[in-house]
């Protein structure tokens, strides 16, 4: 039956009209006034039952009907909306004018025998009135309808810009927050995605990165950001065509927002410099993206994978004397000139910070003078070293060290030839040599393995392959005694690690790190301990390696 108490046309006019005004389908219109009817055909029908609203999208004719679904007799509960075979059979038998037996979404035309579960009967019921009330409550269906449209229409807009740059106009100030019209709505510049220095005036027209789009209850929130490094890499996107067409590749940006940033690129084109496109004639690619960012200098850096050569670069412009890197520990080491000292560290600290950024490294910067004291000191220490436990007179020591050697290990088990270069050795003094670093050896084994044992260390731990008794001294003293203490390790618990707290790395001490265990030997005895113990199966192990290999080749 015909929803007929208002001009049939009126509805999809009306539909229309809002739709243009909110720039929406005007089907997602006529849905919320479908459901806004439905709703209102409830209250006078009854909850429980299920009322839906057709409004044809021709005519505008309304046309209101009730659905009941046929269930099992056992999940029968709402009986408004749902009934047995049994119940559906007179319907089913002799079909209502109006109504009709759907199956599987297709109408049904074979009426012989009963129902089946999962079918449904539609039939036309009378229209309903709208009351004031009931008129009410359609228009906020319709409202809110049309707001939810309105903010997926946002979303879907914004969404796929996240990571590109926005011009946008100023419309007020909040808490520092400032609120910009980006066109299909509202977005906001944090207080602490501005730039230092800068001021806004409403109606001012500002560029921003959209940083991130989310979806949420009172709508898509749009957050903007003038500090994140990546508006920096997107404004010499837009200037220099190069960087656009991929021949030239921004492989980092390290920001001091508003003070000072370096970038570093790369080309794939050896006839073009990448540092000089993106400086432009007489600067002009450069000075453009300083414009825009309140006069931020910026330092063009060619990107480098030797990374101590990169380091160079990045800590321009001071000069660096020498590099030394430790990849393991993620740190690096810089020796410059006693005068480059200050250059290289920057105002308050800036120049190495953003080095460091643009690296991901942790840099430590020290003088030619500070270097070379502890070089010295390092020589000293290892000379005494050699005059305490081979009972060596001091020239004798320094000429072992100035060699290279810098434990009783090496002066132990090296090959003999290595011991004879040395200017004043013959073979008998190399074996005397060996002989006393092998005593000493094995007598601090023996007094490490005695302290062990004191401690409680047990055979399980004793007998296990790869510790030694200094070892187990000092895993002893962590409360470490059995095999299963062992296997319950962490790998970082043994070999030390690094940890990011409050964004600076923080070193974690391993149990096992002064006798250079790394992370992956660590891993190892920690996964053979396990095995031995029978709480991994080796089979799963080895299947997980099959899994990785193919992968690994990939990359290869």
């Amino acid at each position: 039956m015909a929803y007929t108490s208002a001009n049939q046309l009126e509805l999809l006019q009306t539909a229309e009209a809002v739709a243009r005004e909110k720039n929406i389908d005007p089907s997602l219109v006529v849905e919320a006034m479908e459901e806004s009817l439905a709703r209102a055909a409830k209250s006078r029908y009854g909850a429980e039952m299920d009322i839906r609203v057709s409004i044809d999208r021709k005519t505008g004719r309304a046309t209101f009907t009730r659905v009941r679904s046929v269930v099992e007799d056992e999940e029968l509960e709402n009986y408004q909306a749902e009934f047995t075979a049994q119940q559906a059979k007179p319907y089913f038998e002799q079909p209502k004018a109006g109504s009709r037996w759907l199956r599987e979404g297709a109408e049904v035309t074979d009426f012989a025998g009963l129902p089946m579960v999962g079918d449904t009967f539609v039939e036309e019921v009378p229209p309903v009135e709208l009351g004031r009330i009931a008129a009410q409550s359609a228009k906020q269906v319709i409202l809110q309808k049309v707001r939810e449209a309105e903010r997926d229409k946002q979303y879907e807009e914004f969404k796929d810009r996240a990571g590109t740059i926005i011009n946008a106009l100023v419309k007020r100030e909040e808490y520092g927050n400032v609120i910009v019209d980006v066109g299909a709505g509202e977005a906001v510049l944090r207080r602490n995605e501005k730039i230092g220095r800068e001021a806004y005036r409403p109606n001012d027209r500002i560029r921003c990165y959209i940083k991130d789009v989310r979806r949420e209850q009172r709508g898509p929130q749009i957050f903007l950001s003038r500090t994140a490094p990546e508006f920096m890499a997107e404004l010499f996107k837009m200037e220099v065509p190069e960087i656009y067409e991929g021949i030239i590749e921004i492989k980092a940006v390290a920001r001091d927002p508003g003070s000072r940033a370096k970038i570093a690129v790369i080309s794939y084109d050896n006839s073009i410099d990448p540092v000089g496109a993106c400086v432009g004639m007489r600067g002009s690619r450069v000075q453009a993206v300083v414009n825009e960012l309140q006069g931020e200098k910026i330092d063009i850096i060619p990107w480098n994978e030797d990374m101590p050569t990169f380091l160079v670069n990045a800590l321009q412009p001071a000069e660096v004397s020498k590099v030394v890197l430790d990849e393991e520990a993620g740190k690096i080491e810089v020796v410059v000139p006693d005068e480059q000292l200050s250059l290289a560290i920057g105002r308050r600290g800036q120049n190495v910070r953003l080095a460091s950024q643009l690296t991901g490294l942790d840099i430590d910067i020290l003088t030619e003078e500070e270097e070379s004291k502890r070089r010295q000191a390092e020589f000293e220490e290892r000379t005494k070293l050699f005059m305490d436990t081979l009972d060596l007179d001091e020239f004798f020591a320094q000429l072992l060290v100035s060699e290279g050697f810098t434990n009783l290990e090496e002066v132990a088990y090296v090959e003999l030839d290595e011991l004879l270069v040395i200017e004043g050795v013959d073979e008998g003094t190399a074996e005397e040599l060996q002989a006393r670093a092998r005593d000493y050896l094995e007598a601090e084994a023996a007094k490490a393995m005695e302290a062990a044992r004191a401690l409680g260390v047990e055979d399980s731990l004793v007998n296990f392959e790869g510790l030694t008794p200094q070892m187990l001294e000092a895993l002893g003293k962590d409360d470490v005694k059995t095999l299963e203490d062992f296997a319950t390790c962490a790998d970082w618990e043994l070999a030390g690690g690094w940890t990011t707290v409050n964004g600076e790395r923080v070193k974690d001490e391993g149990v096992l790190e002064p006798f250079d265990v790394s992370l992956e030997e660590a891993q190892e005895m920690i996964m053979t301990a396990r095995v031995m113990l029978g709480w991994v199966d080796p089979a799963d192990l080895e299947a997980e390696t099959e899994d990785e290999d193919p992968a690994e080749e990939g990359e290869v």
